[in-house]
Parts: structure tokens; C-alpha cells; sequence
């Protein structure tokens, strides 16, 4: 059975830093699908953070993250990574990873059934 992991959440105070990583487990290929992050604040919408899909070379960040977040994967561990820099407020929501998402230069969407999704973490930024 394919899980998904995340991990690395928290409480920081705004400007400051943190590191999410998600764990694949039961898919010997993981490394060579795309994944993603995406998060959901309290009464508001699922959005995509950062996806990224090694076959084709493709990253797709979100304009609200865009030279804050960095995406990269520790293939050797089957781990996807979200490097978050400069949090702000607006940032707190709990971030949840997804293998097998598509990811265009322009846009990364979840495929329904065939996404697999972790439980997520909670990042909460104080002010």
C-alpha cells in the first residue's frame, strides 16, 4: 500500500523559517513521479504550493510563494521537500503532500483517484 508522510511542521514567528518533508513509502518509483504541495487554511480553499515533476524537468510554485518556498526531492530517501523561507502570517494552514499530481509550467492540479495524499502538518506563523 502506497502512504505518504509529512512531516516538519510548527510554530514560528513571522520572517522565520522552516522545512517540511514527505516520506513515500510503497512506491518503487517515486523518485520518478511528480508530487507536489499544496495547503489549506481554516474556512478557505485547498491551494497548490509548489509541485515537481523530475521526468520532464517541470516546478510549478504558487504566486503567493514564489522566492520564498523552495521544492526538491532526497531521491536516496524517497522524500519530497518544501524549504519555506520569510513566513508570514498568511502562510499558516496545514500543508499536505500529494504523489502523483500533473504539474504544467503554468498550473499543478491533483488527478483525482490515482493522487495519493498524506494526513498533512500543521505550520502556524505568528505575528
Amino acid at each position: 500500500q502506497v502512504q505518504v508522510a509529512e512531516s516538519g511542521g510548527g510554530l514560528v514567528q513571522a520572517g522565520g523559517s522552516l522545512r517540511l518533508s514527505c516520506t513515500v513509502s510503497g512506491e518503487p518509483l517515486a523518485k520518478e513521479l511528480p508530487m507536489g504541495w499544496f495547503r489549506q487554511a481554516s474556512g478557505k480553499e485547498r491551494e497548490v504550493v509548489s509541485c515537481d515533476n523530475p521526468t520532464r524537468g517541470t516546478t510549478f510554485y504558487g504566486d503567493s510563494v514564489k522566492g520564498r518556498f523552495t521544492i526538491s526531492r532526497d531521491n536516496a530517501k524517497n522524500t519530497l521537500m518544501l524549504e519555506m523561507n520569510t513566513l508570514q502570517p498568511e502562510d499558516t494552514a496545514t500543508y499536505y503532500c500529494a504523489l502523483r499530481v500533473i504539474v504544467l509550467p503554468d498550473r499543478c492540479a491533483a488527478t483525482g483517484t490515482l493522487t495519493v495524499w498524506g494526513q498533512g502538518t500543521q505550520v502556524t506563523v505568528s505575528s
